[in-house]
C-alpha cells in the first residue's frame, strides 16, 4: 500500500504541470533565442533555425517530466547541427540555455529571467515568429544539417549580465546589437597614470643615468706627477774635486 500510495503522489506532481499555450510558447522562445544570438553570436540563419528549435521545445513540454527527457534531447541534437564547435560548447556551459525551463510553484520557471529583464531584447524578431507554427524536430533527426551554410569563426566574448539587464528603450525593434570588435578600452601596457604609448613608465637609461664618477677618479696625485720631492739623486753640492767642506769632519762643519 506504502509503495502504491508513492506512485499515486508521484503520478500526481507529474501531470500537475500545465502544457504551456502556443502563444506563451512563442513568447518564451522569443526571448531565450534573442539573448542565444546575442551571447553565442549567431548569424542570422542560425537566429531563424535557433527560434524554431527552440519553440518546438516550448511547444512539448506537457509536464514536468518533458523537461529532460525526449524533447529536450532532440533540442540538443538539432541544436549541435545549427551551432559551430565553440557556440555549441559555450552553450553547454550556461545553464540557463542548457536546462531553460524547470517546474517551480506549480508553474513553468524561466532561468534565463534569473540574468536578463523580462523587456530587454537585443534584436529584432525572427522572421519565423510570425510564419512557424512548429514540427520542423520532427521532421527528421538531420533536418537541420544542411540548412546554415555560415557559422562564425570565432567568440565575440559577449556576456551576459550578473544581474537583470537594464530595459531597452524599445521592446520590439532592437538597434543592431553593440559592436563587440572593440574590446573595452584596457590600459596599453601601462600601469594606471602612465602614458599610453605602448612605453612602460620612464626608468633611467642604462646608457644616460644620472652623472656618475667616471674612470676619472677626483684628481689623485699621479704617480708620474706627484708633487715635486727633493731630488735625491742629486746631494747638496759639494766641492769639487771631491774636497770636504772648510773646517775639515768636525762638528761644527755641518749646517
Amino acid at each position: 500500500m506504502k509503495k502504491m500510495a508513492i506512485l499515486v503522489v508521484m503520478v500526481a506532481l507529474t501531470i500537475s504541470a500545465k502544457a504551456m499555450d502556443f502563444d506563451s510558447a512563442k513568447e518564451e522562445a522569443l526571448f531565450l533565442t534573442d539573448k542565444m544570438a546575442y551571447e553565442l553570436d549567431l548569424t542570422d540563419e542560425q537566429y531563424e533555425a535557433v527560434y524554431e528549435i527552440n519553440l518546438d521545445y516550448m511547444l512539448c513540454l506537457n509536464n514536468s517530466g518533458d523537461l529532460f527527457g525526449i524533447y529536450w534531447e532532440r533540442r540538443n541534437a538539432d541544436l549541435r547541427l545549427v551551432l559551430s564547435d565553440w557556440q555549441y560548447e559555450k552553450y553547454l556551459a550556461i545553464e540557463y540555455f542548457y536546462r531553460p525551463v524547470k517546474w517551480e510553484a506549480d508553474a513553468w520557471a524561466f532561468l534565463v529571467y534569473t540574468h536578463y529583464a523580462r523587456d530587454l531584447f537585443y534584436f529584432n524578431h525572427p522572421r519565423a515568429y510570425a510564419t512557424y507554427f512548429g514540427g520542423n524536430s520532427f521532421k527528421n533527426a538531420q533536418f537541420y544539417a544542411d540548412r546554415i551554410h555560415n557559422k562564425p569563426a570565432g567568440p565575440e566574448h559577449h556576456h551576459a549580465p550578473a544581474a537583470h539587464g537594464t530595459p531597452a528603450p524599445n521592446n520590439n525593434a532592437k538597434p543592431a546589437a553593440p559592436n563587440n570588435n572593440p574590446q573595452p578600452a584596457t590600459p596599453n601596457n601601462t600601469r594606471p597614470g602612465a602614458s599610453k604609448n605602448n612605453s612602460q613608465p620612464a626608468t633611467p637609461n642604462a646608457n644616460n643615468r644620472p652623472a656618475t664618477p667616471s674612470n676619472n677618479r677626483p684628481a689623485t696625485p699621479n704617480a708620474n706627477n706627484r708633487p715635486s720631492t727633493p731630488n735625491t739623486n742629486p746631494r747638496p753640492s759639494a766641492p769639487s774635486g771631491g774636497g770636504r767642506p772648510a773646517g775639515g769632519g768636525g762638528p761644527g762643519g755641518r749646517r
